[in-house]
């Protein structure tokens, strides 16, 4: 076999030994560092991305933001491995007044062009938001500070030359999802228009804050409402850039109040602001309205139609307050239209409108419908045309009301009990004293200073039909009126009832409770047509019972709740006659005038004149009327009575002839005539004085004595008397006959029925003869008043 070759054996040398481990060393050498580098990298990103970049790279990007318009500072700038370079806490800054903060934004994240970073060009291209939190301190000079949080916001802005554009930005805001777009030109040279004065700055702050707070008191049970934004404009003249909003909701509530398809366009433009249309709908009826507001100018206009459930909808916003008391039963409809100024000296608008009420209540007065037209100019209101109607009748009405001047002019034939709960308390108690079964017609026209009633003048008319004020009924009633001063003035009144007549005037004074009478007179019945004045008065003439309705004049003040200037004078003329019990018998007047003098808890009575049982009696008294005081005091004088009426009114003794005079003065406590007390002197003439019960056994006494003599006539009688505690004492009755006489002393207790009275007889003419004998025939006399005991006193 052949010889195998093996192959020729070479050794490196030593040269390439040493460049290959050389290699090999490098290799590792490199591995190390690219393993640092890495590690390096992932250290001082997370550093970078804890505790972010230094002052100088904050500053760099906090003057880049303010090449585009955007003042901001920057709390820390940090690295994201995904998103870049992260600003947080940035606060952006009024780019006119770096004093006054717009806004805090949790994180922003930056798009950077880092090759002009390095050369020191502009290297901002854009922001990136992504669910982050912006909040607007609202903090007014004076008041807290509230705070408003932009929520899931999220935004992404572009920055090309000279601009700043906002290709999508959205977040909700007290439950309202806003969503905005556009662009603003930010010029290189561009100058800022001048800032504005912290003043002006404070009530663009409290006008956030009053929409912030009202905001907050939405609430949306469906879905949030939608918010769309579109703008342009120059960062150089921001209050010129151009606005676009559109708002839509489906469901929005607000306290007891609930909003429905709720639809708004609004466009702000060159300074103007345009709201092309607000709508929205309850369960009652729809609001529809415009308006527009120049800036320049400072002026509106604006106009409006609603037939929504307006109370509900403005107790929701706290503006409920002329309408408290109100319940509307159908929706109201309401067209507004009108302008304003809104000038810094003061608020000037014209206001202009129409509202049309269906049936409704007011304070418990149910009405059927209202109509009116209305106007306002900030210091004068103008109401025309009222119409309201209510089931008893129906009121109009015209009111002006200007700084001192107030005008309104009524017509009604509503019930003034429809109206009770509107007016003032007093008018109110008033009105409760009356009745009506058909309802007035009144006629008014007030004039004043302002709202207040209490300085109100006018005059008018007043119709009434059967009414019935105080107890008393009137077929019908008339008068012209006039108040002022808090007071209601009658002239010419006339009143008419089924016995008669009154005329005169009277003022109702609510301001000091008094009534004023001028000249009234009257043929009505005294005892309740006097109820017209005070309830209190009936009782004190209801015991003159007069058989037709006397001639009555007064004049005078009557103060009522504790007045102390009562002064009040009748004059009355009974022509018809009048009854009157006394004594517990009625007397009976055939006629009877006096004058009546009420002054305060006092009734005098003066004048009093009348014809009695063929006679005249005269006298006066002074009666209390104070409560638990019903002390009087009266003196009264009679001429010319006939004594037989007398004798058979108390006694029922008939005599055929005879007249009594006389005179009383008497106390007493109201109708206990127990506690009279009184003095008086009494004489009868041309009389029979045997026809008195407790005399009239004296006559068959006499006969005895001397037959014949007890057919004498004791044809005169007088005596002095004194009455207490029920009894009439005398200590000198003498009656004389033509063959006799008898003077007696002793107590008659009329009120109990007895007799206690001493008499002793002397006789004339042929009883002469018994001189020395009659004075032992000294009587007594005991028992009742109707059947007396009469008993010789010595046996």
């Amino acid at each position: 076999m052949p010889a195998v070759l093996e192959p020729l054996q070479v050794r490196p040398s030593t040269h390439y030994r040493r460049r290959s481990r050389r290699r090999r060393i490098a290799l590792k050498l490199l591995r190390l560092a690219f393993l640092a580098a890495i590690f390096g990298i992932v250290g001082g990103g997370y550093y970078l991305a804890k505790r972010g970049f230094g002052r100088e790279w904050r500053s760099r990007v906090v003057e880049e933001l303010h090449k585009r318009g955007v003042e901001a500072y920057i709390g820390r700038l940090t690295l994201d491995p995904f998103r870049g370079l992260v600003a947080k806490n940035v606060r952006i800054f009024d780019y006119k007044n770096r004093e006054n903060t717009l806004a805090l934004l949790s994180e922003v994240s930056l798009d950077i062009n880092y090759a002009a970073l390095i050369h020191h060009q502009p290297f901002l291209s854009a922001l990136d938001v992504r669910d982050a939190q912006i909040t607007f301190p609202l903090k007014t000079a004076g008041a807290r500070a509230d705070r408003a949080q932009l929520t899931d916001f999220r935004a992404h802005v572009y920055f090309p030359p000279e601009q700043i554009y906002v290709s999508q930005a959205e977040g909700i805001l007290c439950g309202i999802r806003i969503s905005a777009t556009g662009q603003l030109i930010k010029r290189e040279n561009y100058q800022p228009s001048p800032p504005i004065s912290p003043e002006e700055w404070q009530r663009h702050l409290s006008t956030a804050q009053r929409v912030l707070n009202e905001l907050q008191k939405f609430r949306f049970p469906v879905a949030a409402p939608s918010l769309q934004l579109k703008f342009s404009g120059d960062i150089a003249e921001i209050e010129k850039a151009h606005l676009e909003a559109t708002l839509h909701g489906d469901r929005l509530q607000r306290s007891r109040y609930e909003m429905r398809d709720l639809s708004a366009a609004a466009e702000w433009n060159n300074q103007h602001l345009n709201i092309a249309h607000c709508e929205w709908s309850d369960r009652n009826g729809r609001f529809a309205g415009r308006a527009d507001w120049n800036s320049k100018t400072n002026t509106a206009n604006f106009e409006a139609r609603s037939s929504l459930n307006l109370k509900a909808f403005l107790d929701a916003f706290g503006l409920g307050g002329p309408f408290a008391g109100t319940e509307f039963q159908s929706p109201p409809l309401v067209e507004i239209s009108g302008s304003g100024n809104f000038g810094p000296d003061r608020f000037r608008p014209k206001i202009i409108g129409h509202a049309a009420f269906g049936q409704f209540t007011y304070k418990k007065a149910r009405f059927s419908d209202l109509t009116a037209d209305f106007s306002w100019d900030g210091e004068r209101t103008l109401v025309r045309d009222l119409r309201v109607r209510h089931q008893t009748g129906q009121l109009k009405a015209d009111l002006f009301d200007a700084p001192s001047d107030f005008r309104l002019n009524i017509e009604s034939t509503i019930s003034p009990d429809a109206v009770r709960p509107l007016v003032s308390v007093e008018l109110n108690e008033f009105l409760q004293e009356w009745q009506w079964q058909r309802s007035p017609a009144v006629r008014l026209e007030i004039r004043g200073t302002d709202r207040n009633p209490e300085n109100w003048r006018g005059e008018g008319t007043v119709a009434l039909g059967r009414s019935q004020f105080q107890g008393a009924w009137m077929n019908s009633a008339d008068t012209k009126i006039h108040f002022a001063d808090g007071a209601l003035t009658c002239e010419d009144f006339h009143v008419a009832r089924d016995e008669g007549t009154g005329t005169g005037s009277f003022t109702y004074d609510f301001k000091k409770h008094e009534v004023r009478v001028s000249n009234i007179k009257s043929s009505l019945n005294p005892a309740e047509a006097i109820s017209w004045i005070d309830l209190k008065l009936p009782k004190t003439v209801a015991p003159y019972k007069f058989r037709r309705p006397p001639a009555a004049t007064a004049n005078g003040v009557y103060q009522f709740r504790g007045g102390k200037n009562t002064r009040l004078e009748i004059k009355v003329d009974g022509g018809g006659g009048m009854d009157y019990v006394f004594l517990g018998k009625t007397l009976s007047f055939d006629r009877v005038s006096g004058r009546l003098l009420y002054t305060n808890d006092r009734l005098q009575i003066t004048d009093l004149r009348g014809v009695l049982l063929g006679g005249t009696l005269r006298g006066n008294a002074d009666i209390s009327l104070a409560r638990n005081d019903p002390h009087y005091r009266a003196r009264v004088s009679v001429s010319e009575l006939n004594f037989p009426s007398l004798t058979d009114l108390y006694f029922n003794y008939k005599t055929a002839q005879g007249v009594l005079n006389g005179t009383y003065d008497f106390t007493g406590l109201g109708t206990d005539w127990r506690t009279m007390r009184g003095d008086g002197k009494v004489e009868v003439s041309n009389g029979n004085v045997f026809a008195i019960p407790i005399f009239g056994p004296l006559s068959g006494i006499l006969n005895a004595i001397v037959p014949g003599s007890g057919y004498s006539i004791a044809r005169n009688a007088a005596a002095n008397f004194k009455v207490e505690k029920g009894t009439i004492h005398t200590d000198d009755f003498e009656a004389a006959g033509a063959l006799f006489s008898m003077l007696g002393h002793g107590d008659i207790h009329f009120l109990d029925d007895k007799l206690d009275f001493s008499m002793r007889l002397n006789m004339k003419g042929p009883g002469v003869l018994l001189t020395p004998v009659y004075k032992l025939f000294e009587y007594a006399g005991t028992g009742s008043l109707k059947k007396p005991d009469w008993h010789p006193k010595v046996f």
